[in-house]
């Protein structure tokens, strides 16, 4: 059976569009309750969410939904996905819950799922769920009927969570921050976090209002965090995206460090801690630049399918602690169960403070392998592995590259789009290389 509402992190889509409609909301918490009550009579979900204004209209139909099938119910309120994570460890509930669509626009929105370890669930659960949603619902009886509560202290948690995870002995004093929520979950939390480490904090995306999140703004536009950098004279530069699991990171000169950058950064503060890193997890797009400068460290780096589930499953398989994306989705299993903005950036801070380096002094082994990624709309029917002419050009590209580079092609599994990534040595031009597949498609 393959999942028919699933993507690659939950369940996504325009607000009022199926699937993201009340009614088939409802529905899935109820199919998830029923699937939650096979293992536990009396189940108890977490539901935290982002700032868009549909979040209030999902939230009610999810408690409706989970109600309905004899599951309780806490509310969290806003608060980040990797929040979510924690909380739901810590509180020890059954299932976290979060409404949010990450880093895409205010008009779409999503449900994503934590087990009861603050873990991403796999597939066989996911299809499970799926299996229920063919069913018809079956009410509990009145008597049994789920109940709901409000924690209103999920912030204050959270923050306290992100704190331990910097080391205890060393502090942000006399740092100056820029940090940017996306007008996001972490509109509140993310300042707060860093201010009382000790930095003094620019707060920029922290006023949402229901329709600005993501809107020029944290860390798929991360030229607002750069210009608040720069006109501040900061030290660092924080941006989030809208549900706070992905970074980007800046120093005082604006320049913009990406998730495999940071990657190897936290691979550097723990190897010159003292600590042994067996390997990391990295994907498919991964620059090669990093994986080189990292097997220079006497450190594997193996590749995962994109998303950062995929990156944990592997982590899990091979019990290592560190992977991450380019995009900023990174994971340190030693501080958390996810991937987590706000802990990654306390990584890098920490390994700036206590090494006494710049981020570009401790990268100056790795130079990065252009990449050019190219985001192609396709027809949600359109099966792109049938065009004869694009397969044609794919063939002589990767012909072209051999042992030079790397050329790869897969599908969105949140959106409509073909990603056509090609990586090559210094001194090739893969613009023209990734153009020349995308025209394939207007032939």
């Amino acid at each position: 059976m393959t999942r028919q509402y699933f993507g690659t992190d939950g369940i996504r889509g325009t607000v009022g569009k199926a699937p993201i409609t009340p009614d088939f909301v409802l529905k899935l918490a109820h199919s998830v309750g029923h699937v939650l009550r096979q293992a536990e009579p009396r189940p108890t979900v977490l539901i935290g969410k982002d700032t868009r204004i549909s979040g209030y209209m999902l939230e009610s139909a999810l408690e409706s939904g989970f109600n309905s099938a004899g599951v309780d119910v806490i509310l969290l309120g806003p608060l980040p996905t990797p929040g979510v994570a924690y909380l739901t460890r810590a509180q020890r509930a059954s299932l976290g819950v979060v409404i949010s669509a990450s880093h895409n626009p205010y008009a779409d929105n999503g449900i994503k799922f934590f087990s009861s370890n603050g873990t991403k669930l796999d597939d066989a659960w996911e299809l499970k769920v799926e299996q229920a949603l063919l069913r018809p619902p079956e009410w509990v009886e009145s008597s049994v009927l789920g109940r709901s509560k409000r924690l209103d202290d999920a912030a204050g948690r959270y923050i306290e969570f992100c704190k331990s995870t910097f080391a205890n002995n060393l502090t942000l004093k006399g740092l100056k921050i820029v940090v940017d929520a996306a007008n996001g979950a972490a509109y509140q939390i993310a300042p707060k976090v860093f201010h009382e480490l000790g930095a003094e904090v620019i707060s920029i995306g922290c006023s949402p209002d229901g329709f600005n999140i993501n809107r020029e703004v944290g860390a798929t536009h991360p030229q607002a965090l750069l210009n608040a950098v720069l006109e501040n004279q900061a030290d660092f530069g924080i941006a989030l995206d809208g549900d706070a699991d992905r970074l980007q990171f800046a120093d005082k000169t604006g320049r913009l460090f990406n998730g495999d950058e940071i990657l190897y950064l936290m691979v550097d503060e723990r190897i010159t801690s003292g600590q042994k890193v067996e390997g990391v997890v990295g994907t498919l797009m991964t620059n090669m630049a990093v994986e080189l400068a990292l097997k220079g460290r006497g450190v594997t780096m193996v590749r995962a399918k994109v998303g950062d589930r995929y990156v944990l499953e592997e982590l899990e398989r091979r019990g290592w602690n560190l992977g991450g994306e380019g995009s900023g989705h990174l994971l340190a299993l030693d501080k958390h169960t996810t991937g987590d903005g706000i802990i990654s950036a306390l990584q890098v801070l920490q390994a700036c403070v206590r090494s006494k380096s710049t981020p570009a002094q401790m990268l100056k082994e790795v130079k990065l392998f252009p990449q050019i990624l190219l985001n192609l709309p396709i027809k949600p029917d359109e099966d792109w592995q049938k065009n004869a002419e694009f397969k044609r050009r794919t063939a002589e590209v990767t012909q072209q590259l051999s042992g030079q580079g790397r050329l790869l092609i897969r599908a969105s599994g949140t959106e409509p789009l073909l990603r056509i990534m090609v990586e090559a040595k210094q001194g090739i031009d893969v613009k023209p290389m990734a153009q020349y597949l995308a025209e394939a498609f207007d032939i």
